[in-house]
């Protein structure tokens, strides 16, 4: 998965100026691309994605022009129903995109975005905040922006109310990407982090239709298999990630933590035994395995022969999925990518305070206007 602050780490020590732009959602809910971040440089020439089709165009065509202007702005959007479509969106099209001219000159941007890309790729809790004022202040600043980590510091320059500042950073706030208005301030809050990693060990037709949609909803997705003509790139298309296994018996060093996802949907139950006992104490944060009641409980005898505890085999998500009743490999893949999405929504939502019935019911009506 691509770094989007690793790359542009590399253009501002080449003295290179940018545009990032990034997708927020403005009130209600957003589209599944918010958060999405794409790099457009001065030859229009992009790193990254925020969903293709007629906004990422225009985002471009703007983006070209802010290199003129060299000031930092906000576009809303609102997309028809044929652009929601082309840009693979859920939950409505509209939103807003913020344009950010990220000046090389300022020694402050370097320090920022190599800060961003280390807490990113050492897996650490940052959120990066933008300010954005409706006048200049004293200085002529538009913008401002700062990473604030787990611990309450942060780096960058920020000049804002104290107690406002503290509110901001005082959390974690939220885990999704949000704009908040206080004191004719703009704040945009990113969280710098994951999504998660999902394995699938097996690369059949189920596993397809999983790969897609976990990919979908921002996993980064590995599809495993000792099988060249299943796992490639013309039955798992990019971004998926395919490996092509010696054999299931010695799975290849993984990286494998809280944040992983491991769904075994092998080819028979020898292999899913196989797979779930090389992975059953590796830490992940997420192991489930397809198959019958009476199949689980088979293996779990197995298991438990050779010295796991009951106890470890109770954390396995196992028949895998929600109990949906689904029977098709498209059905199946709801049910699975559903119970993924749930457990790591329950993982970020630790310590918060739940919904009101109120707030669900408000949840209902948005998705189903």
């Amino acid at each position: 998965m691509m770094n989007i602050f690793r790359e542009a780490v590399e253009l501002l020590k080449n003295k290179e100026s940018f545009v990032m732009a990034t997708i927020f959602d403005k009130v209600g809910s957003a589209p599944r691309t918010a958060g999405a971040k794409m790099i457009v440089r001065g030859n229009g020439a992009i790193l990254g994605t925020i969903g293709g089709g007629k906004m990422e165009a225009d985002a471009i065509k703007l983006a070209r022009e802010i290199f003129s202007s060299r000031k930092t702005m906000i576009q809303s959007f609102d997309l028809t129903s044929s652009d929601i479509a082309a840009t693979d969106m859920i939950c409505g099209g509209r939103g807003e995109l913020l344009l950010d001219f990220v000046d090389a000159v300022d020694i402050n941007n370097l320090i920022l975005y190599e800060s961003a890309a280390e807490a990113l790729e050492n897996r650490e809790k940052a959120w990066l905040i933008t300010i954005l004022n409706d006048h200049p202040d004293k200085d002529g600043i538009l913008r401002q922006q700062c990473l604030v980590k787990s611990d309450k510091t942060y780096i960058g320059k920020v000049d804002c109310d104290p107690y406002v500042f503290e509110k901001l950073i005082s959390g974690p706030a939220k885990i999704s990407i949000h704009a908040e208005v206080i004191d004719n301030q703009r704040f945009l809050v990113e969280p710098i982090r994951q999504g998660g990693t999902v394995y699938i060990f097996g690369a059949g037709h189920v596993s397809q239709r999983v790969a897609l949609a976990s990919e979908s909803v921002g996993f980064r997705t590995v599809v495993l298999d000792d099988r060249a003509e299943f796992a490639n790139k013309e039955r798992f298309p990019e971004p998926i990630q395919t490996m092509v296994i010696e054999t299931f018996e010695r799975l290849p060093k993984l990286e494998i933590d809280e944040n992983s996802y491991l769904v075994i949907l092998t080819r028979g139950h020898l292999y899913d035994r196989i797979v779930l006992q090389q992975v059953l104490r590796s830490g992940a944060g997420y192991i489930g395995m397809i198959g019958s009641r009476s199949k689980t409980a088979k293996i779990y005898e197995e298991l438990i022969r050779q010295g796991y505890h009951q106890e470890e085999l109770e954390q396995v998500y196992a028949p895998i999925g929600m109990n949906i009743g689904a029977e098709t490999p498209e059905e199946l893949a709801v049910s699975i990518v559903g119970e993924l999405i749930k457990v790591r929504a329950e993982k970020e939502n630790i310590g918060k305070k739940p919904k009101t019935k109120d707030e669900e019911r408000t949840c209902c009506r948005i998705l189903e206007s």
